[in-house]
């Protein structure tokens, strides 16, 4: 039988309450209430309150942002923290690292003139600018499908709230989801979108992109000692702990009030089954270059999140019958700058810009927003990802040294015109089978330096109703035990940063757990499993990290 939905109607509505979402939002209002027109604009957020999800580095090039609000130090923008000092270093083993001179680094790694966030507390802002703006807002809002009629996307269903774990109604407890229709759906959920990859394969839209390509970002928040705190410098490394052709790279930022971000950068197209992205973050900690700084401090922060980083050549057609792709769910992050949070806010600008100009213009197809794939080949947007098209692939092809000594030149002597292409056409998919490899042993969690994943999670302020459907679904439940065991030790132990999945044994033999009330919707799983038999879900809107200060 099916469910009954409320309907309600708007001229735009916006998936996503990330960086992008939030300044197409600010960017339409802007321009709708200039002219005195009544545009109105819907934006739904899975997360319990904007910002819950939103996990970065995070390093802020304010270029977007002072587009879209020029006065921002005045309007009280939570960007405090300007970089001072900008280093970088090759760790060569757990003991030694060597400084990389800053005049050999490729010009898209200068941070001078950015600034250290939190991208959550940015976005909170974001969203107090797009309400005074008329935006109407909506957290705990899971876009459950797309409504697509006609081969025409109309909008959103919500998803249900008050089911059980087998998908039945609880008595008293059952809320259906609504139907969210709009004239223009922009899809705004960041890396790996639920949706996004529907209408991606639903309207073929990276049928002439190069396979797109993703990272495990892994974030810790320190407070530390005072005397060692140093606001606004960063560090930057690549090496150790990443091993055997694993490519990646870290990070240390001085933050305000005492605090330091750290964290780790896993490609997700490393081969060792054995690999943890989480424990490689835990041993990172111990080199004395990091250890020395968080000495006498303490761990108040713990998260992850996959990083779409393919960059130009991975980006998929951007639109399609009654919508667009914006932000992390397009792909837009400029991996040479390891930055992705103006790309987005700018491509989300040049959305609403499309959409504004499209509502006014009585002569064109309303359904089809033409003129953003345009505007974003005419901005500077384009230009950047362009200039730094064969960053990823370099590295990826030829290793940290010499991809890193090719991008030096590309970047610095050519200013990212080389008139070369790179392809990175091989896909992620690169596990090998544990026969080929040796098991990793890493240290047991000491609780001060080191932690494990169970008290990181408790750090994310993670919470799920537990008995809901499972929202991480097996589209072959056997799969685990007979194939991804055997063959690779079942990696999903390993690579998933919450330790939501586990081989239990008991006496009724082997079985493989879903604990999914500890996932941190990471959606690595979605990415990484060899099989490619794990598809991430939204559960009940609200459910999930509830991230401060990230």
């Amino acid at each position: 039988m099916s469910v009954k939905r409320e309907m309600m109607e708007y001229d735009v509505l916006i998936v996503g309450g990330g960086p992008a979402g939030l300044s197409a939002a600010c960017r339409l209002k802007q321009l709708a209430n200039e002219s005195g027109q009544d545009i109105n604009v819907c934006l739904i957020e899975k997360g319990a309150e904007i910002g819950a999800h939103i996990i970065s580095g995070a390093i802020l090039e304010p270029r977007a942002l002072n587009e879209l609000f020029p006065d921002w130090q005045a309007m009280g923008a939570p960007v405090n923290v300007k970089v001072t000092a900008d280093e970088f270093y090759l760790f060569r083993n757990d003991t030694s690292t060597i400084k990389w001179p800053h005049w050999l680094l490729p010009a898209s790694l200068n941070n001078a003139g950015h600034y250290i966030v939190s991208l959550g507390n940015l976005c909170r802002w974001l969203a107090e600018q797009a309400e005074s703006l008329g935006v109407e807002i909506y957290p705990g809002f899971v876009a459950l499908d797309v409504i697509i009629e006609q081969g025409v996307v109309k909008g959103v269903i919500t998803g249900d709230q008050g089911r059980d774990r087998n998908g039945n109604e609880k008595p008293g407890l059952f809320m259906p989801g609504m139907e969210l229709r709009a004239k223009q759906t922009l899809f705004a959920e960041g890396s790996r979108g639920h949706l996004g990859k529907q209408v991606i394969t639903q309207f073929e839209l990276d049928a002439k992109s190069e396979p797109q390509h993703f990272a495990i970002g892994l974030k810790e928040l320190w407070e530390i000692n005072p005397d060692l705190h140093k606001p606004g410098c960063v560090i930057h490394g690549a090496g150790w702990p990443l091993e055997n052709k694993s490519a990646g790279g870290s990070f240390l930022y001085h933050f305000e009030n005492n605090l330091v971000s750290l964290g780790l950068i896993v490609d997700l197209n490393y081969r060792n089954p054995y690999l943890s992205p989480f424990e490689e973050l835990q041993r990172f900690k111990t080199h004395p270059l990091i250890y020395n700084i968080l000495e006498d401090g303490r761990r108040v922060g713990y998260g992850a999140r996959a990083i779409t980083k393919g960059g130009y050549h991975s980006l998929p057609k951007l639109i399609f019958p009654g919508g667009a792709l914006i932000g992390c769910d397009a792909g837009t992050l400029n991996f040479a700058k390891i930055k992705g949070v103006h790309t987005a806010m700018k491509s989300g600008m040049l959305a609403a810009e499309s959409i504004y100009e499209q509502m006014n213009d009585h002569d064109s197809d309303t359904a089809i927003l033409n003129t953003y794939p345009d505007k974003l080949k005419s901005s500077w947007l384009h230009d950047e990802l362009y200039k730094s098209r064969n960053f990823g692939a370099a590295i990826h092809r030829f290793g940290t040294v010499i991809g890193g000594a090719y991008n030096f030149i590309d970047q610095n002597l050519f200013a990212g015109k080389l008139p070369v292409s790179i392809g990175d056409t091989q896909a992620d998919e690169q596990l090998q089978t544990a026969d080929k490899f040796q098991a990793l042993k890493y240290t047991k969690a000491d609780g001060i330096l080191s932690f494990d994943r169970t008290s990181s999670v408790y750090l994310t302020n993670t919470a799920h109703e537990e008995d809901q459907p499972v929202h991480l679904k097996l589209a072959d439940a056997d799969i685990p035990l007979t194939k991804n065991l055997p063959e690779y030790d079942e990696p999903a132990q390993r690579y998933c940063p919450a330790a939501v999945y586990e081989i239990v044994e008991d006496a009724n033999g082997k079985r493989f757990h879903i604990n999914a009330q500890n996932c941190i919707h990471c959606k690595v799983c979605d990415i990484k499993d060899p099989a490619q038999n794990i598809t991430w879900t939204p559960p009940e809107g609200g459910s999930g990290p509830n991230y401060s200060n990230m």
